[in-house]
């Protein structure tokens, strides 16, 4: 999975089975989600036409899943969560036509769900958002155009994602946090000038941790003048043992650990990286040997 913004749209790419409740949703094998800002007053009488001229500007199949919203990208919020990664965008006013509001999350998986986990998965979303906005004091459980897409890729391991399944309660958990930080970025209450990231972390107990790549109290990391733009890595877990290698999770199973890998930190393969989001590892790997 990738994912990049273009303008005013999130691009995540994959090889997915995915659900949708947006424009033109259902269950589908598809290999790009989408959630696009549209402009203040925009009319929703053709969004199925909006999408479809979305996908071709950029150049995309109809092997698609798209949503759409009145909240800028610069207010999306990214959670990752061991396997799960969120992407939540929301604003809110009342959940009528007179006062309308979007709360759009997707969340993809690198490890499978079956088609009965995907909508199973629904079901947990909209309890977290439901907590997320009575977390907040609103009276409402929605709104009318909210939309949801869960999608995920390889071998199907998961069958269930309610809220006590390994998956849901990782989903509960990202759901509650990303709805409330997204609308609190909205509505101004923290300041938003480009996208957030949370990562799950594990230390003194388990939180919540936001990354941002400005005033980092670490750098450098790793050497002076790294590149910190991709410090949480788009491609993890990458695999390739000349970068980092499998360890023993201290909760059970295996998780990568890349602690020594310096390459996306290395300013010309993040150039070429932010220039060509898709960019394969090989392709970065022979930037590096170039130097």
């Amino acid at each position: 999975m990738r994912y990049y913004l273009r303008g005013e749209t999130l691009l995540i790419r994959g090889a997915f089975l995915a659900a949708s409740s947006g424009v033109g949703g259902g269950l589908a094998d598809v290999t790009t989600l989408l959630n696009h800002t549209v402009p203040h007053g925009y009319s929703a009488d053709e969004p199925e036409r909006t999408l479809s001229l979305l996908r071709a500007s950029h150049g995309l199949s109809d092997r698609s899943f798209g949503l759409m919203t009145a909240v800028p990208m610069r207010h999306l919020v990214v959670l990752r969560y061991d396997f799960l990664t969120f992407f939540i965008t929301a604003g809110v006013t009342h959940p009528t036509p007179e006062g309308p509001g979007t709360i759009n999350v997707i969340v993809t998986s690198s490890e499978g769900f079956t088609p009965a986990a995907l909508l199973g998965a629904f079901i947990t979303i909209t309890e977290a958002k439901v907590l997320a906005l009575r977390d907040l004091g609103r009276s409402f459980t929605g709104t009318t155009t909210d939309a949801i897409i869960v999608a995920s890729e390889g071998e199907a391991v998961h069958s269930y994602a309610g809220p006590v399944s390994p998956a849901g309660e990782r989903i509960m958990s990202a759901v509650r946090k990303g709805v409330s930080v997204a609308l609190d970025r909205h509505e101004g209450r923290v300041p938003a000038d480009e996208p957030a990231f949370f990562i799950y972390s594990r230390f003194n107990g388990g939180a919540w941790v936001e990354w941002s790549k400005k005033n980092c109290p670490y750098y450098p990391c790793h050497f002076e003048g790294q590149r910190c733009d991709f410090c949480y890595c788009p491609l993890y877990p990458c695999g390739d043992e000349t970068l980092g290698d499998w360890v023993e999770s201290s909760s059970g199973g295996k998780v990568w650990a890349c602690t020594n890998c310096t390459l996306n930190h290395e300013p010309e393969v993040v150039r070429h990286l932010t220039k060509n989001p898709e960019a394969s590892l090989s392709e970065l790997k022979a930037l590096r040997r170039k130097k």
